[in-house]
């Protein structure tokens, strides 16, 4: 075999062990609890999880990843969704885990849903940003996207970007970029605190409360042992390693904080009265 030959089949296993491909859910996750409430249909290319009395329900992926673009697409639990949370998330294990939070806190017909994100860094979270949305995520299925690389973590919703936490360990603000990460979701009862602060209980004459998922898209660097799909180099060749927000994503992701965000701990002096946290003090 010559080296150009060597060269390039080189070249395409590594862009496939990168690529971002259409989902089977078969071939990428995992149900990992609810006695049959999650089901895997139409030939691995819908996920539903359900939540009913008894239990909720929950999936994760089959590979770990540092750092990658993840998309999924969601379809939320219509309704009267009171006091039932699905959660959509980035993490690690042990007692100093990172993690990267999408949850969605159902609420009474006709109310919004509020959309929760968190970013824990070694085990240190409280970085709560809240949003509402602006479409009924009930209705159809939309896109919900983690940006993963080692200078930012982005939240979009269809492409616009919610939220931004930047890499400030300069700043001496821990950043999620040593320990690699599988994707979990789960369909869970907590009406103990999910809806109006537990005031709001769930009505359980309307379950089974029912999500579901489709497109799930990882254009990541898988991780095997202490192996990775991308090298230091080769990471860098891909677009989202080093993406960043232009000016017209600036302009996006003010407009949402300004017309959607209902909670920010950034702005949470009450919280913080020694001071807020060092990242929120940056420009």
């Amino acid at each position: 075999m010559s080296s150009s030959t060597i060269i390039i089949l080189s070249a395409f296993l590594f862009s496939f062990s990168i690529a971002a491909s259409a989902a089977n859910f078969y071939q990428d996750f995992e149900i990992t609890w609810g006695d049959g409430r999650a089901k895997i249909l139409n030939n691995g290319d819908l996920l539903t999880l359900s939540l009913d009395q008894a239990s909720g329900s929950g999936f994760q992926s089959k590979n770990e990843y540092l750092f990658g673009k993840i998309d999924m697409q969601l379809k939320l639990v219509p309704g009267n969704s009171a006091g039932t949370v699905t959660a959509y998330y980035l993490s690690s294990k042990g007692s100093t885990w990172d993690e990267i939070d999408f949850e969605f806190l159902g609420n009474l017909s006709g109310d919004p849903y509020i959309l929760h994100t968190n970013v824990f860094s070694q085990g240190k979270g409280n970085r709560e940003q809240q949003f509402y949305l602006w479409f009924d995520p009930t209705a159809d299925f939309h896109t919900y996207s983690i940006l993963w690389n080692p200078q930012r973590i982005i939240f979009s919703v269809d492409g616009t970007p919610i939220r931004e936490f930047k890499n400030m360990e300069s700043k001496g603000v821990a950043f999620p970029k040593n320990q690699p990460m599988r994707i979990y979701s789960s369909l869970w009862n907590a009406d103990d605190w999910a809806t109006r602060g537990g005031l709001v209980k769930t009505d359980w004459s309307q379950a089974p409360f029912t999500a579901s998922y489709r497109n799930f898209n990882a254009d990541a660097c898988v991780h095997w042992g202490s192996s990775s799909s991308c090298s230091s180099n080769s990471g860098s060749s891909n677009t989202w390693y080093s993406q960043e927000l232009d000016s017209t994503n600036q302009d996006r992701l003010s407009w949402v904080q300004k017309n959607y965000m209902i909670y920010n701990y950034c702005t949470d002096t009450n919280r913080f009265p020694q001071g807020l946290p060092p990242e929120c003090q940056s420009s």
